[in-house]
């Protein structure tokens, strides 16, 4: 088998044994002739062997590039065969457009917190009409639980979630099933506690900074060898692991002068592979820029991501549905319907508007007829968006089961790309909290004041007090999914609510036609109604607590009829004048879906 390395700065180095070959001795390596920095050694091993480099004769460090990590980051890294696996389902592949993507957590998804005991809760998404299960990282972290951002080891699988078999186990289930899995990969920066990267080379530069400290080495010395690192990361995870996109963290922190910019070299490459394999595979950028060229073509000079999530429709949602204004609410709650209406038929509400929160403007105009609308996410809650308030409390701890049955009818019936974050779908009563589990107690102590000063600069209000601790383990088990509670009023309707308007957008071709000429939507802010017309198609909501709202309807061809509604569907009013519209009768917190 062959081991390489690159490290350009090393004078010797070594391959180390570990586990139940510790006793064999190091295997010399040798300069590679034809690739500078890198070194190489042919050695017998098999799947499971476990060994580490040492440089210059230094402490056994793990491999870079390590499939699997036993003992967690910082141990010896074990030999991964990955064809030894034995694939189950053919796959095919399922596309972006007409997807509905589902963010899950590993560690919270399920009691046990493994991708076995996930992988069996997946007939759940398959009935519910998902389309695309969204993994938040599974890279290895300190401790056991954690939310995964924190990875240090960028090739390997977190061994409490079932390593890599155990991920495998889970994509080809989710396979069986008709689901595709994206991944979600952070590549802007490593974790505080076990990164060994920079032992190896010049993985970071100080070139740029990031809120996470020196930027990861894009266009500075050293920068082809971890471009290269990161590049074939990519392809190992969509080829060895058969998954359909990766989701790249916060894009907006990988800082590249140089040209093509490292994101138009990944798109390229995952294209390639699409085009070698024969079935779709895609790129989801976070972006906080509000850049057009995120998801324009590579050659009109544009990045060539295939989506980006668009955090300016949550807000916008957000807002319209709490009235919160705090942070980066402000510019949104002063017309959250505006907003929200600008979003659902502009893309971004930030197009070059000033910005309060930034104080400064911000965005670009997204031209929606040369991007589809489908390369826009849009949701009501993610990890982030609840695991970043203070209290890590979901839409449900606040809203009315009928608010939330509105914001689930916007989000699946908008022109964008729908995701919901796990547990949504029924309304669940469990907050998703920011957990820790680091095993350095200085470290420990940091990221708890870290996380007061955060909360503090959000204006968070309440008792301090009651912040959850990050690094208590009740933390993490207040976070992890009820199960019971799909059985449960209300939980249940709301999860049939659910299921009805994804079984509409799947039926109706105009819920995912991303034609920005079908889409429009008309409100009144003072009345708190909306109505957004999508082709043929008619939801309107009406957001008031305590007003029915009278929201007259454009002339139809048709007579319409009510397709679906919450708690249940209503009628159009028809006027006696003769050439006056329609008008329907919506009650307070309240939903309709009207169709020819």
């Amino acid at each position: 088998m062959l081991f390489e390395v690159w490290a350009p700065k090393a004078g010797r180095v070594a391959l180390q044994w570990a586990g139940e070959r510790a006793g064999q001795p190091p295997v010399p390596m040798e300069r590679d002739a034809d690739r500078a920095g890198w070194w190489c050694a042919e050695a017998p091993a098999h799947d499971g062997d476990r060994y580490a480099f040492r440089l210059d004769d230094g402490p056994p460090l793990p491999d870079p590039r390590a499939v699997r990590l036993p003992d967690g980051p910082g141990g010896p890294a074990a030999v991964v065969e990955h064809d030894r696996f034995d694939w189950r389902h053919p796959w095919p592949g399922r596309p972006l457009p007409g997807a509905v993507l589902y963010e899950l957590h590993i560690g919270t998804y399920t009691p046990e917190g493994t991708f076995d005991a996930a992988a069996a809760r997946l007939r759940h998404l398959a009935d519910l009409g998902i389309t695309h299960v969204s993994l938040m990282p599974v890279c290895p972290f300190p401790g056991v639980h954690g939310w995964g951002y924190d990875g240090v080891a960028p090739w390997a699988v977190h061994e409490p979630y079932g390593g890599p078999d155990g991920l495998k186990r889970f994509v080809d289930t989710a396979h069986g099933l008709g689901l595709g899995v994206v991944l979600d990969v952070v590549y802007n920066h490593l974790g505080p506690a076990g990164n060994h990267l920079p032992d190896f080379g010049p993985y970071f530069t100080e070139a740029h900074r990031t809120p996470w400290g020196a930027a990861v080495n894009l266009d500075a010395a050293g920068s082809d060898e971890v471009r290269g690192y990161l590049l074939s990361n990519a392809l190992s995870w969509l080829r060895d692991y058969r998954l359909d996109g990766l989701r790249l963290d916060a894009v907006h922190a990988l800082h590249d002068d140089r040209t093509p910019h490292f994101l138009a070299k990944l798109s390229a490459a995952v294209d390639g592979l699409a085009r070698q394999w024969g079935r779709p595979l895609f790129l989801i950028a976070e972006s906080d820029l509000n850049d057009p060229r995120t998801t324009a073509p590579r050659d009109s000079g544009g990045q060539g991501l295939h989506a980006q999530w668009n955090d300016d429709f949550h807000h916008a949602l957000h807002t319209a549905l709490t009235g919160e204004a705090q942070g980066y609410y402000a510019d949104f709650a002063r017309a959250p319907l505006a907003a929200l209406a600008k979003t659902l038929t502009r893309g971004f509400f930030h197009d070059g508007t000033y910005s309060s929160f930034r104080g400064r403007a911000h965005g670009a105009p997204l031209d929606l007829r040369t991007t589809p609308a489908y390369r826009l996410l849009a949701y009501a809650q993610t990890h982030d968006q609840i695991g970043n308030r203070a209290l890590g409390d979901r839409l449900s701890a606040s809203l009315s089961t009928g608010l939330l049955a509105c914001a689930a009818a916007l989000v699946l019936c908008s022109p964008f790309t729908p995701m919901l974050f796990m547990g949504e779908e029924w309304g669940a009563a469990t907050p998703w909290q920011y957990f820790t589990d680091h095993t350095d107690p200085e470290l420990a102590e940091a990221v708890r004041a870290g996380r007061r000063r955060e909360f503090a600069a959000h204006e968070w209000t309440g008792d301090s007090a009651e912040w959850p601790d990050p690094q208590d383990p009740a933390t993490r088990e207040r976070s992890v999914l009820d199960w019971n509670e799909p059985a449960r009023e209300p939980h249940r309707s709301l999860l049939a609510w659910h299921r009805t308007l994804l079984t509409l957008r799947h039926e109706l071709p105009a819920l995912t036609d991303p034609d920005p000429r079908h889409t429009s939507v008309r409100y009144d802010e003072e009345a708190r109604w909306l109505l957004l017309r999508r082709g043929p198609l008619w939801v309107a909501a009406n957001l008031a607590h305590d007003t029915t709202a009278r929201i007259p309807l454009p002339p139809a061809p048709t007579p319409r009829k009510p397709l679906a509604g919450w708690p249940r569907p209503h009628l159009p009013h028809a006027q006696d004048a003769p050439g006056t519209p329609d008008v329907l009768h919506l009650p307070p917190e309240s939903v309709t879906l009207l169709g020819p």
